[in-house]
């Protein structure tokens, strides 16, 4: 038994680090003082670090291995062994000695450094009768020193393991750096690397590798990746001011917008304690293209009223025109900023795993937006009034584009106005075929991220030992490290010292990295054709994110999971087999287990009291003696340099051979006499269970599988329905279901009723603003038909509908909203300006002018997340692609909608008087 260790505070990615060391000349215990004396404290100094855990430790310990025979024929007491060693290897304050000048410490000189040393001490003396007994040569003359050596063997030699671990197919040691959880993996990580390469020069002949597993190589890719999309798209953002603008000032102060409002993000992100990760900068990639549209709209506008305003005989004064121009929208923009941000909102409130990844993207968004408002108000007037005014004499006219599309423009508006109702069913039939689409598409919590770490459970049967975990998982390393593409291989194998996992000889974790030069896909198909050739083993392959995701949603590195409640075991496994048989023919179930609590053998000592008694032994005299004989019991430490070692006292190995061997073992009594255990307790091997789950004051058994070839949410539903309709429960016993598509549904339900939330506040800021049910009702009815386009999104990215799918559902909608309140809001105010313009000459002129606008808004938006979806699901992008594709096509979408079908249905909906 060794003492609890009291763990500091760890998060569910706290690994972040994993270092491999072996040597062809040093032994695993040379390695373990190295690491344990060396390597261990200057990593446990290092900010951030919470834990190094280290597996395939082989402790040194000072062993005096006693054999009760030799201990008999000395009259030597298991005791008395005790306490000699005891008394010979402890440490106690010496005092001081004052003299006439100064004072003296004194401090006793161990006796003890070295097995040979400890061999020495007396336990006490012979008589002549027992020398002969001892010695079959001459015997010694009475009185001559009983020495430790005499009855028992003095060994440096290691405790028994409780793990192990493999490097790159040899023996060797795994340090598993873990960090606090509010600490930057990378600073850690690099940090870490430093230190262990200023040790090189400690370690001699000690090799070690940090590339083992190290998920700030997955950051880094992500970083670079995500903030090379993020420049691609201001390139393609600038580009389309500048077309549609058609002047380099108009397109500059526009283009001021994105740095100032992204900076302020993040400014206000790190003052706040955050740190720019890769869901941050996915907030504000998605952010890129929106953060321009206020800029766009007030640009536009003043560009659009000073040319108007250069035509007139008597043109009033640039600040008057930039002024009124700025205020004509003012109203309009800061209603649609908020809408935008309503509409976000609900993310930010996702609780969870969901609320874990999307929040720094909602925090990332929102405040992107809102900083580019706070430009919109400021920055962009002042820029305008300083810059535009002799442009606007010069270009009396928009460019060349804008005039292309306004022509083409009228005449397709002119035709859907003509065909108004044709227009209308057309776009009631498209939307009717695309929410029929809806019971196709499949569902899931998160994709699979593309990390170059990968991780495999290996776990056999209960009650297997670690020498032949050992020889399993050197087969496994010798066939991964044969794969081209695969750089390098570390296992760990049971239990560590100081560890969070407390599992049993049978659990392993195999880990490779893969050469990302090396093909994704072929390469992960090649290892997991070796995974696979392993049918007895449970085993499975993940990269970390995904393990410790499904390990957060449940306990297990299962994607779904049937949790089994009720109290009695033998009834709970069986109805657990009966839950894995209706399970295993539904398609698309891989990796399907019962969770191993299962009856193990295990050897039961049960003291006779009686018997017992009569010899004068107590429970606890018989457990001390047993453990000490059987499992070993430390009594003192040696020291030597800076390290410390355990002095163990404990029996032959002979002695945990069997049953026969153990129940012979001899105990000794009160009286100085010995007496076989067996004639005082029993020794049987008794059945046990290997471990006893328990949830909610109840126990509880685990049936697990992963999911391939089909969508979660399939998977998942018959599952459930297999298991509610075909098995039959005791009273008492009862099913949960678990695992990413219960987390899926219960976001995914979240966010439903969270954005109904939004979608009521956005009513009361649209009826603040327009002041007509009519119109809000107008705005509200287009809304739907922009988000259905976002359907072809998904198709487009598999069909599997995520939880980035439904961010960017959330993203859509705000845009849709945007634009056509700029729309409505332009058709007001040239009610207002122009009482003469009605009907259709007022929906023409009013779309017309708000084409530039919407269109660049659209594009800038649009095109900002087309690097996302050209690159791919690049490592850090796997999040970011499906939000993306449904944010697009939803774009397109909208932007039909607010073009064509909203000016329809406002010619036919709202009249003249209403829309003022």
């Amino acid at each position: 038994m060794r003492p609890p260790v009291i763990l500091p505070p760890l998060s569910s990615l706290s690994r972040c680090l994993k270092i491999g060391l072996w040597s062809d000349t040093q032994t695993q215990m040379d390695m373990t003082v190295l690491t344990k004396w060396t390597i261990r404290p200057r990593l446990m100094s290092i900010a951030g670090v919470a834990n190094v855990a280290v597996w395939g430790e082989k402790e040194p310990q000072l062993q005096v291995v006693v054999d009760p025979d030799r201990l008999r024929a000395n009259n030597v007491t298991l005791d008395s062994i005790l306490q000699t060693v005891r008394d010979a290897t402890a440490v106690g304050a010496g005092g001081f000695v004052d003299t006439a000048n100064q004072r003296l410490a004194l401090r006793h000189v161990p006796a003890v450094y070295t097995p040979e040393q400890l061999g020495e001490i007396v336990i006490g003396f012979r008589t002549a009768s027992a020398a002969k007994v001892a010695v079959a040569n001459t015997p010694p003359s009475p009185g001559t020193p009983l020495r430790i050596k005499d009855v028992a063997e003095v060994t440096y030699d290691y405790a028994p393991p409780i793990g192990d671990a493999i490097i790159n197919s040899r023996p060797g040691l795994l340090l598993i750096v873990e960090k606090q959880p509010w600490a930057n993996t990378l600073d850690v990580t690099k940090n870490v690397e430093k230190a262990m390469a200023e040790l090189k020069p400690a370690m001699g002949e000690v090799e070690y590798d940090t590339t083992v597993f190290r998920p700030a190589t997955f950051i880094e890719r992500a970083l670079s990746n995500l903030s090379h999309s993020m420049l691609l798209g201001c390139v393609l953002v600038v580009i389309v001011l500048l077309l549609f603008l058609f002047d380099w000032r108009c397109a500059v102060i526009s283009a001021t917008a994105i740095p100032l409002s992204l900076l302020a993000a993040v400014m206000v992100l790190y003052y706040r304690g955050g740190t720019v990760n890769t869901m941050v900068l996915a907030g504000l990639v998605i952010a890129l293209g929106e953060v321009v549209d206020d800029a766009i709209i007030d640009v536009e506008n003043i560009m659009r009223r000073l040319r108007l305003n250069s035509q007139f005989e008597k043109p009033r004064s640039a600040f008057t025109v930039v002024f009124d121009a700025s205020m004509e929208v003012r109203s309009s923009v800061v209603y649609a900023t908020v809408i935008v941000v309503l509409a976000f909102l609900p993310v930010f409130f996702l609780t969870g795993l969901a609320g874990a990844f999307f929040r720094p993207l909602a925090a990332a968004y929102i405040l992107a937006i809102l900083a580019s408002l706070l430009v919109a108000l400021t920055v962009t007037p002042a820029m305008s009034l300083l810059l535009l005014p002799k442009s606007a004499e010069r270009h009396s006219s928009d460019g060349p584009l804008v005039r292309m599309l306004r022509r083409i423009y009228r005449s397709v508006l002119g035709l859907a106005l003509r065909l108004k109702w044709g227009t209308l069913a057309v776009t009631a039939v498209m939307f009717v075929t695309l929410i029929a689409t809806i019971p196709q598409l499949g569902e899931q919590l998160m994709p699979k991220f593309r990390e170059t770490d990968f991780l495999m459970h290996w776990v056999e049967k209960p009650g297997i030992g670690i020498d032949a975990m050992d020889r399993i998982t050197l087969r496994a390393s010798d066939e991964l490290m044969a794969v081209d593409g695969v750089r390098n291989f570390g296992s760990h194998i049971g239990r560590a010292t100081v560890a969070d996992e407390v599992v049993g000889p049978n659990f392993t974790e195999l880990w490779i990295s893969i050469d990302d030069n090396k093909d994704y896909d072929s390469t992960v198909a090649e290892v997991q054709t070796i995974v696979d050739g392993y049918p007895r083993l449970y085993r499975d392959l993940l990269t970390y994110l995904t393990e410790r995701i499904k390990e957060v949603l449940t306990g297990t590195s299962a994607s779904i999971v049937v949790r089994l409640y009720g109290p009695d075991l033998e009834q709970l496994r069986s109805t657990a087999v009966e839950i894995e048989s209706v399970i295993k023919p539904i398609e698309g179930v891989t990796t399907l287990r019962v969770e191993p609590q299962v009856l193990v053998p295990q050897i039961a000592i049960d003291l006779n009291v009686d018997a017992a008694s009569q010899f004068g032994l107590t429970p606890g005299m018989l457990v001390q003696s047993v453990t000490t004989l059987v499992n070993g019991m430390q009594v003192g430490e040696m020291y030597r340099d800076q390290a410390i070692f355990p002095v163990v006292v404990r029996g032959a190995e002979y002695l945990r051979t069997d049953l026969r061997t153990l129940g012979d073992l001899m105990i000794d009594t009160p009286s100085g006499a010995q007496v076989p255990l067996r004639s005082v307790a029993s020794v049987t091997i008794v059945p046990a269970p290997n471990v006893i789950q328990r949830e909610g004051a109840s126990r509880r058994l685990d049936v697990t599988c992963n999911v391939a070839g089909r969508d979660l949410a399939s998977v998942a539903t018959d599952i459930e329905n297999a298991v509610l309709t075909r098995v039959d429960f005791k009273t008492g016993y009862h099913p949960e279901f678990l695992g990413e598509y219960a987390e899926a549904k219960a976001s995914r339900q979240r966010l439903f009723l969270l954005s109904l939330g939004s979608i009521l506040a956005i009513t009361i800021i649209l009826y603040i603003d327009f002041e007509s049910w009519r119109v809000v009702l107008l705005i509200l009815f287009a809304l739907p038909l922009a988000l259905a386009s976002g359907l072809l999104g998904v198709f487009a990215g598999g069909g599997i509908i995520s939880l980035g799918s439904l961010v960017g559902f959330v993203t859509v909608l705000g845009i849709a909203a945007r634009n056509a309140i700029m729309l409505i809001s332009h058709y007001r105010h040239l009610a207002t300006e122009d009482p003469d313009l009605t009907g259709r000459a007022l929906i023409i002129r009013g779309a017309e002018e708000r084409l530039a606008p919407i269109l660049m808004t659209a594009l800038t938006t649009g095109l900002a997340l087309v690097p996302l979806i050209v690159t791919g699901e690049l490592p850090g992008q796997e999040i970011e692609y499906p939000m993306a594709l449904v944010i697009l096509y939803g774009l397109v979408g909208a932007t039909l909608v607010n073009l064509l079908v909203l000016p329809v249905l406002y010619s036919c909906g709202v009249s003249k008087n209403s829309a003022i």
